[in-house]
Formats: structure tokens, C-alpha cells, sequence
């Protein structure tokens, strides 16, 4: 890919960036509980229903891991901030990709310019000398 290109599609990645709304990482769970009280639902031996859903945040951050509960109103707006966060991620990770391509790019494209001016300053050295058409004050 040519190095305007993976420019182009890195302005592009900055620009979906920008667009990212509220974002958290981790993973959202569903969860149901039995309490254990006699007579209860979720104690029946031939047909138990347990409690909930109820549903857990669990997510690592600066090496802590935390877990915590998401009421049922707020379970849509976490899921959107867990997809959010993933195309973030997504999104980095191949503006990395590319950015280390650009680089190499970039790098190739220099050593091949400063080899060419190298070459060509040897060439004009060696025709002085083999003319031997210097300058000199007499």
C-alpha cells in the first residue's frame, strides 16, 4: 500500500475516532440467583426459577479488576459503551498497524534517496578526477 493511502485511511480512522461516543471496556453478564429461603421459588426441587436477570460489569483497569451490578434500565446504554469501546480498540489498533507501515515506508523511501545522492555525488567526483579539469591559480 503506498504511503499517501495509508495516510489517508489513518485521517479517516482519526476522524471515526473523534465520532466515538461514551465508551467503557469489559464484558456485561447475565446472571440469575438463588437466595435459599425456605419455600421459595428458586429452591423448588422439581422446578426451580431463580431470581433476576441481574446483570454484572466486570472489566480490568490499571491492572484492578472490578465487577459491578448494571440496573435493568441501564443494561442498552452499557452494551453501546462495551461496542463503542471495541471499535475503539479495533480502530487503534489499526492506526498502529498502519502508522508502522507508514514508517517503514517512509524509512525505504529515504535510504533509497540519500543511496541515489550518494551515487550521483560519487559520479561527479570521479568525472572531475578523470578530467582532471580542476581550477588552479597559476
Amino acid at each position: 500500500m503506498q504511503v499517501k493511502t495509508m495516510e489517508k485511511r489513518i485521517d479517516q480512522i482519526k476522524a471515526e475516532i473523534a465520532r466515538i461516543g461514551d465508551m467503557r471496556p469489559g464484558s456485561l453478564n447475565q446472571q440469575f440467583t438463588v437466595c435459599g429461603r425456605p419455600n421459595c421459588r428458586c429452591v423448588d426441587p422439581k422446578k426451580p426459577k431463580k431470581h433476576g436477570p441481574y446483570y454484572q460489569l466486570s472489566y480490568i483497569h490499571l491492572g484492578k479488576s472490578t465487577s459491578q451490578f448494571i440496573q435493568k434500565e441501564q443494561v442498552s446504554t452499557v452494551r453501546e459503551q462495551l461496542k463503542n469501546y471495541k471499535t475503539f480498540k479495533a480502530l487503534t489498533a489499526e492506526w498502529v498497524d498502519l502508522a508502522l507501515a507508514t514508517a517503514k515506508e517512509k524509512l525505504k523511501a529515504a535510504k533509497e534517496q540519500h543511496k541515489e545522492a550518494a551515487q550521483r555525488l560519487k559520479k561527479k567526483n570521479h568525472g572531475i578526477e578523470s578530467t582532471g579539469s580542476r581550477d588552479t591559480e597559476t
